[in-house]
């Protein structure tokens, strides 16, 4: 008997999308996507909604566009099934996979607590007769 072990790395998918689509069928294509890891066995942790972005140059004759991203755990060697699907999607401008690292649990960023300042107080100005007399009897105890 073979026992396979399966490694899944964390994934970071952002994709960029025509500006042409309504709030419906961005909904729609999102679960599109989403389906589109699913069905190679992957595993979805974090979906962003799309926002609306005017592009810095125009990409495909589109100077805005609708930004999304999703985060996921898949197996390295089925990502080129998912990039093939991707490139077929023509309401998808441009897209860009990432490979993230996942946080351990033991690695929960500390908080360092804030340093509270003691303001000084302002000490009260001494009179120059006040410390002739106190050099006085400091040096007359000698």
């Amino acid at each position: 008997m073979r026992v396979s072990i399966v490694f899944m790395k964390f994934y970071e998918l952002t994709y960029l999308l025509s500006p042409d689509l309504s709030e419906e069928e961005l909904k729609i294509f999102q679960e599109k996507i989403n389906s589109f890891v699913k069905e190679d066995g992957g595993r979805l942790e974090k979906s962003k909604n799309p926002i609306e972005k005017k592009l810095e140059y125009p990409i495909k004759e589109r100077e805005r566009g609708y930004l999304a991203t999703l985060d996921f755990h898949f197996e390295p060697e089925k990502l080129g099934n998912l990039e093939k699907k991707l490139k077929q999607e023509s309401s998808i401008l441009r897209y860009l996979i990432l490979v993230q690292r996942v946080p351990k649990k033991n690695e929960i960023p500390k908080i360092t607590p804030e340093v509270k300042v003691k303001k000084l107080k302002k000490e009260r100005k001494v009179e120059l007769e006040k410390i002739g007399e106190k050099l006085e009897e400091i040096l007359g105890e000698i």
